[in-house]
């Protein structure tokens, strides 16, 4: 994995199959912070070669209490950068490490009020409302780890192991039905991964088409467009830069 280019702070996002992860990029790069999506098997040798300032396990489908769940590579806990689990992230987590996670027969779905202590991941938040959507539940947390919020119906809604820097919540932070969960993943990438806001979009195109002018040269090329966004993004890029 070539790291040309990229800037020193980014995130990495392990992908469990939410329906919402690139929701989770975009507030990080509204933020102004580097991020890419990968998916949760990627090996641990391409993960420290990418060597995030932190990593978020995306959201899942799955349960993991279900043979053959998808879970993080092992060592994403040892590899000594904070981690944030968002709902089957932090599920996996928790089950990775030693806790217990519990299945109900009743998927809560919907807004809920938060009840939370003092923790730097809800500093400058005042908005207890938050979006669940998740069907399992965690029932017994890992060793280290300590309660920093909670609901009526959920009684690990948000915890922490802060020696290891590990957090993780139950509800969605990156959809717009949580209010204020913009500026929970901006404490998360900035204040506890230690990321400056410095990176844009705009300056990151200009990057990409020197890129391509430079690997492009005075050569011809050919792109096939889908209609998609991946290929028209593409053919925007190469028609700025040749």
């Amino acid at each position: 994995m070539s790291l040309a280019g990229l800037p020193d702070d980014r995130i990495l996002i392990l992908d469990f199959g939410s329906q919402v992860t690139q929701l989770i990029a975009r507030r990080l790069r509204e933020a102004n912070v580097y991020c890419e999506i990968r998916p949760y098997h990627t090996s641990i040798d391409d993960i420290r070669s990418f060597a995030p300032r932190g990593i978020i396990l995306s959201g899942g489908p799955s349960s993991v209490n279900d043979a053959g769940a998808p879970t993080a590579p092992a060592d994403v806990y040892t590899l000594g950068v904070p981690l944030l689990g968002i709902c089957y992230g932090l599920q996996t987590m928790a089950a990775s490490l030693g806790g217990k996670v519990v299945s109900s027969d009743k998927r809560e779905f919907g807004r809920a009020k938060l009840r939370f202590e003092k923790s730097v991941l809800f500093d400058g938040i005042d908005n207890p409302e938050v979006w669940m959507s998740h069907g399992d539940s965690v029932a017994a947390l890992p060793a280290g780890f300590n309660v920093i919020a909670a609901t009526d119906t959920c009684p690990y809604a948000a915890v922490e192991d802060t020696a290891r820097r590990f957090y993780g919540v139950q509800f969605h932070p990156e959809v717009v039905h949580t209010p204020q969960g913009s500026r929970l993943l901006q404490n998360f990438v900035s204040t506890i991964c230690g990321c400056a806001a410095s990176w844009s979009m705009g300056a990151y195109k200009e990057q990409m088409i020197e890129r391509i002018r430079a690997e492009v040269g005075t050569d011809r090329v050919i792109c096939g467009v889908s209609g998609g966004v991946d290929s028209t993004v593409v053919a925007a890029l190469l028609h700025a830069a040749i």
